[in-house]
């Protein structure tokens, strides 16, 4: 047996017991600080409280809430039972978190008590829940989490976990609209940290800072990261440029993960240049590639290295980094544009999708990656894993580019019709489905059009019934009550028809075309 998600805290609590292994809001959102031998200790308590609750090995646990120590309690807790930590999105609308909540077949949900008026509109929607847990309870009949925590007598877990045991189920928006759960194992996180860690320079002298959502792969795999040297982890509830800034001062933060659109904002913090930053030695980022602007900016104020990271939450976060060195905009601003080269023990080939031909050199296909990294597979769905993963273990990213002769990867498009905007992910069917629904469209598609804040937004075109046409303010509306509203459309575009080739699929490209045009790349 390799490294386990429970044995990296095993051997920290047994040889640095004393040494601070967390700093973030506490149950009650202060200010707290969990020592190794203390979070292992709320580990053992928790698992035995699951099990009180009739959890057992391979049962999922859900946890709704912003970011908080309480989180790290969840998923060391359910891994010492063999549980699994299901983060659900708390951007999203209630139906789309009770649909989570669901697949997932959780019987335990903990909550925070932002969310409690989520669990009244979930009423009897909730299937297989049994017990619902408030963070910062007891509220709403239901007991808090620091009381649930001291009713059991931990007693010592007898499973002991294995390589592919699955410790993460993050869930992220299939083609179709339908939520699919990603499985990522202990072999998993266990084969991107050496790398990772090396490439970035990680250590037990290293104090990291997990200011991105928990339920991404940006934010659970990145505190895993920085918790595998052995040093603090400083978590922030949410991604506030301001709360940034001042954890990076306060705790002396050395490395974090910032998405592009972040930063912009930390640019914009009043007296950013005055800051006393000079711990930081490295940012990494992902999601979008950052502008020679923006990135100049940053190296000016921020004085750090830089390291672009390239993945998905089905490999485990970054499968290829572009690294510190790689960012110089003086000599190399075209490199600026690529997402670097693989991690040692990745593989990464650029194909034809329509055959698994490799593509020359400079040719664009679509990225297939292949290593330990990939995903055990998609909680219930062994349709789509066979789709995204072929049988010799190569997984379709989805994306497509091109490597240039010196083998760096550079981003062109997208093969399937995914938008990212402020680093979630949108799924065009989703949205459709939903205009769909409104009395007066009679048809309608969903674009992803360039934003200088977000990378892209989204944009509703729609055929509008000519009896009754609603507004663009009526369909914006509509789909914020019914979906999370980083999903819905800022803009809308009417239209008589939508183009459409002989066998009726909609031509996207054709209507996104003009928004893209005159830009070397087709995403943002």
């Amino acid at each position: 047996m390799g490294w386990t998600f429970v044995g990296m805290l095993e051997g920290h609590a047994a040889r640095i017991p004393d040494a601070l292994a967390l700093v973030g809001p506490g149950p009650d959102r202060a200010p707290t600080t969990r020592t190794w031998g203390e979070l292992a200790g709320r580990a053992a308590r928790m698992a035995a409280a699951l099990s009180a609750a009739g959890v057992r090995a391979g049962d999922r646990v859900a946890y709704l809430d912003k970011n908080g120590l309480a989180w790290f309690d969840v998923a060391f807790g359910g891994a010492l039972l063999g549980a699994v930590n299901v983060s659900v999105n708390w951007r999203l609308a209630a139906p789309e978190m009770a649909a989570i909540i669901n697949d997932a077949e959780a019987p335990v949900l903990i909550i925070g008590r932002d969310f409690l008026d989520h669990l009244a509109a979930f009423g009897s929607a909730l299937t297989t829940v049994r017990a619902v847990i408030v963070v910062e309870g007891p509220e709403a009949g239901h007991p808090g989490l620091e009381d649930w925590l001291a009713e059991p007598a931990p007693a010592p877990p007898t499973h002991r976990a294995d390589d592919d045991e699955v410790i993460l189920q993050l869930y992220t928006s299939g083609t179709t609209g339908l939520p699919k759960g990603v499985m990522l194992t202990n072999a998993n996180l266990a084969a991107i940290a050496p790398s990772a860690t090396a490439a970035m320079g990680i250590s037990a002298t290293s104090v990291g800072m997990a200011a991105m959502p928990l339920f991404h792969i940006g934010g659970a795999g990145w505190a895993t990261l920085t918790m595998v040297g052995g040093g603090p982890t400083v978590v922030l509830r949410e991604a506030d440029p301001t709360a940034i800034l001042s954890a990076c001062v306060e705790h002396r933060v050395t490395h974090t993960f910032i998405v592009p659109a972040v930063l912009q904002f930390m640019l914009a913090v009043p007296g950013v240049a005055a800051l006393d930053l000079a711990s930081l030695e490295l940012i990494a980022y992902g999601a979008s590639p950052i502008s020679e602007t923006v990135l100049r900016r940053c190296l000016d104020v921020f004085g750090c290295g830089f390291a672009q990271l390239y993945g998905m939450t089905e490999t485990t976060g970054a499968f290829t980094i572009l690294l510190p060195a790689d960012h110089d905009p003086d000599r190399h601003p075209e490199r600026l544009r690529s997402c670097g080269r693989a991690f040692p023990g990745v593989e990464v080939r650029v194909v034809d999708p329509a055959n698994g031909e490799d593509r020359q050199p400079g040719d664009v296909g679509e990225l297939w990656t292949r290593s330990r990294q990939n995903m055990a597979g998609y909680w219930h769905q062994p349709d789509e894993t066979a789709r995204t993963v072929t049988a010799d273990g190569w997984l379709r990213t989805g994306d497509a580019g091109y490597a240039d002769a010196e083998g760096w990867l550079y981003l062109h498009d997208r093969i399937k019709d995914m938008i990212v905007s402020g680093a979630e992910n949108v799924y065009p069917a989703e949205v459709e489905n939903v205009l769909m629904a409104h009395p007066g469209v009679t048809d309608a598609a969903v674009i992803g059009v360039p934003d200088e804040r977000w990378g892209e937004t989204v944009r509703a075109c729609v055929v509008a019934d000519p009896a009754a046409p609603p507004s663009a303010d009526e369909l914006i509306a509509w789909c914020r009550e019914r979906l999370a509203h980083f999903k819905c459309p800022r803009s809308v575009d009417f239209l008589a028809a939508l183009p459409r080739n002989p066998s009726g699929k909609v031509l996207k490209r054709d209507l996104r075309a003009p928004y893209w045009e005159g830009r070397t790349r087709a995403i943002s």
